[in-house]
């Protein structure tokens, strides 16, 4: 019967696999809005409108507390009212697609990279002994300190920027990879070698589904501080962006825009993170069915 089934899958050919995509998707879409129940979802609303009631209470009654003082921090009202004006401008499209394009950029590559070292770090020891110490180095590195050295290193403005994104991604994912490759279980690669499987098989069939959680972890994380370095990055050079828009906001003292970048970047980060969770999801079922069981 099973044979049956298998041949019978496989004549139906690219439709089918892309029908079984297709439920994939759907199943992991749903799993992911079945994990916020109404319950939690208020709490959350919740949380984010008590925090911004403490802010508008704190600015408006230009609160000191001698550590740290609200004086200057522009209340919501005005920061809706600076984020309305921004709406309306037709500069908009250009800082978010020039943001969004250099932050995908920057991540992309530092994905592959990161993937790619953290494979063959983890799985082969003279290249962990080669590769690890200089990255290791590398790694404590901020993106403010690349800023001089990227300038020098390449020929545009915009390839700086990126580098400085794709720095900042690469080492969570590097590092999520690593741990990851190594924590799988290596009783699992024995059993697989014993049963035939060759040395790509193994890895493609035991090694990357088993680092998969750990590197679906690193790429959220580095997807975060790809958009964290984002602000650093725009510094150098250009006139669009989201980070150029906030650091442009502060040289010229408009502090209710400086806010409604923070705030840009904070919520476009937010959901290119989810995206990647959502991803992860799609890539492994398995979590979904434990999550059912748990």
């Amino acid at each position: 019967m099973s044979t049956d089934i298998t041949l019978a899958a496989r004549s139906a050919g690219p439709a089918a696999s892309f029908a079984a995509a297709q439920r994939r998707f759907a199943a992991a879409v749903g799993g992911w809005r079945g994990t916020l129940r109404p319950g939690r979802l208020a709490l959350r609303l919740l949380s984010l409108a008590c925090c911004v009631v403490l802010w508008q209470l704190a600015s408006s009654l230009r609160l000191d507390l001698g550590i740290v003082t609200f004086k200057y921090v522009p209340a919501p009202t005005n920061v809706v009212i600076a984020a309305w004006n921004l709406f309306q401008s037709p500069k908009l499209a250009a800082h978010v697609l020039n943001s969004l394009g250099r932050v995908f950029s920057g991540f992309g590559i530092a994905a592959l990279c990161g993937i790619v070292l953290g494979v063959l770090i983890g799985r082969v020891r003279w290249l962990e002994d080669a590769l690890l110490p200089p990255l290791e180095v590398l790694r404590p590195i901020p993106g403010v300190a690349w800023i001089p050295l990227a300038i020098l290193m390449f020929p545009s403005s915009e390839l700086s920027m990126v580098f400085i994104t794709f720095m900042g991604a690469l080492f969570p994912i590097l590092l999520s990879t690593i741990h990851g490759v190594e924590a799988v279980d290596r009783r699992l690669v024995a059993a697989s070698r014993s049963l035939g499987a060759g040395r790509w098989a193994v890895l493609a069939e035991v090694v990357l589904p088993g680092a998969l959680p750990g590197i679906v972890t690193g790429l959220a994380i580095g997807m975060g501080t790809s958009w964290f370095c984002l602000v650093t990055a725009e510094m150098i050079a250009g006139q669009y962006g989201i980070g150029y828009y906030t650091w442009e906001s502060y040289t010229l003292q408009n502090y209710a825009d400086i806010v409604v970048g923070m705030l840009f970047i904070g919520a476009f980060g937010m959901a290119s993170s989810g995206l990647v969770k959502l991803l992860g999801r799609v890539l492994m079922p398995w979590y979904r069915i434990q999550e059912r069981h748990a």
